[in-house]
């Protein structure tokens, strides 16, 4: 056969297999924060971007964005897109002599219509040289860099909503997965349907250095109500500064169980900074106006009595 037409039936192929792939309507798009209604440099305003931002959606393949027509007709599998970005801005990198624009860009998901409520957040980071020190360079760089956010947090939407429709068993052969990305989705997905193989992962991520990995591996152990995360909160407290603490505690309190009063109720009674021990004993008396209110069976058999 010949190079040409190899080439070709490749091609072929390649293009049927993205025809196939899911396209997840989106019946609004919406922009939000002060960085993209007062940049002057940057020079677009609110709705230059939302329109760029709906072409990148729409060249991407992955997305239907619905007409004002369509959006009034029920549609049970439709999410609603909040786009913000939280930074613009110029750095100068190490052992480089050029500045760098960055553009920093925070996507939300949300779908209300369906079974469940669902919510999922991306992120990206868009990155440009400035090529000269001009007005008119800085703002090519930063609408280069906003592009790349743009795409970045596209990609990354798609790959999000692809792990939804996934049945549970795919999703923990995602987890074994070499993109990072893939991976992340899929747990996250995983502790929202509240199976079990993601509480390990997910007290895993408590340990990680950055804080936001951290709080958010806690805020889905907490909607699993996983009580074996309870040690792993409790060694999270160490050398931490108060805010995040009283955070920790306060998320050991909504898991509950008898490991979490005992602790809550000594953390209340001999703590050394009197905000953490204010937080302990609200989270206790919210467990245990909880447990009058539960019955027996709801309380189960470790409830600790005091």
């Amino acid at each position: 056969m010949k190079p040409g037409l190899i080439l070709s039936l490749v091609a072929l192929l390649l293009g049927a297999c993205r025809s196939r792939e899911p396209r997840f309507p989106v019946e609004r798009l919406e922009l939000e924060g002060g960085t993209v209604v007062d940049n002057g440099l940057l020079g677009w305003g609110p709705s230059d971007i939302r329109a760029h931002f709906a072409q990148v959606l729409s060249d991407s393949r992955r997305f239907e964005l619905l007409a004002e027509d369509d959006s009034k007709r029920q549609v049970a599998d439709a999410w609603s897109f909040s786009l913000e970005l939280p930074f613009t801005r110029e750095v100068l990198k190490d052992s480089s002599t050029y500045s760098f624009a960055e553009v920093g860009a925070t996507l939300v998901m949300e779908r209300r219509n369906g079974e469940v409520p669902l919510r999922y957040q991306v992120v990206g980071l868009g990155e440009a040289r400035v090529e000269a020190k001009d007005a008119a360079a800085r703002r090519k760089a930063l609408r280069e860099a906003l592009q790349r956010g743009l795409v970045q947090v596209s990609e990354a939407a798609g790959l999000q909503l692809a792990a939804v429709e996934r049945p549970d068993a795919a999703l923990l052969q995602d987890l074994k997965s070499q993109d990072e990305r893939v991976r992340e989705f899929a747990l996250r997905v995983l502790a929202d349907r509240r199976n079990p193989a993601a509480a390990p992962l997910l007290i895993r991520q408590l340990q990680d250095e950055d804080v936001q990995v951290a709080r958010q591996a806690m805020g889905a152990l907490v909607e699993m109500k996983d009580r074996a995360a309870i040690p792993a909160l409790i060694d999270l407290v160490k050398d931490r500064e108060m805010g995040f603490v009283q955070e920790v505690v306060f998320a050991i309190g909504e898991i509950g169980g008898a490991e979490a009063e005992a602790y809550l109720f000594t953390v209340a009674q001999g703590h050394d900074q009197p905000d953490v021990q204010a937080a302990a004993q609200q989270a206790l008396d919210t467990l245990y106006a909880a447990h009058k209110h539960a019955t027996p069976e709801a309380r189960g058999k470790d409830r600790a009595e005091h």
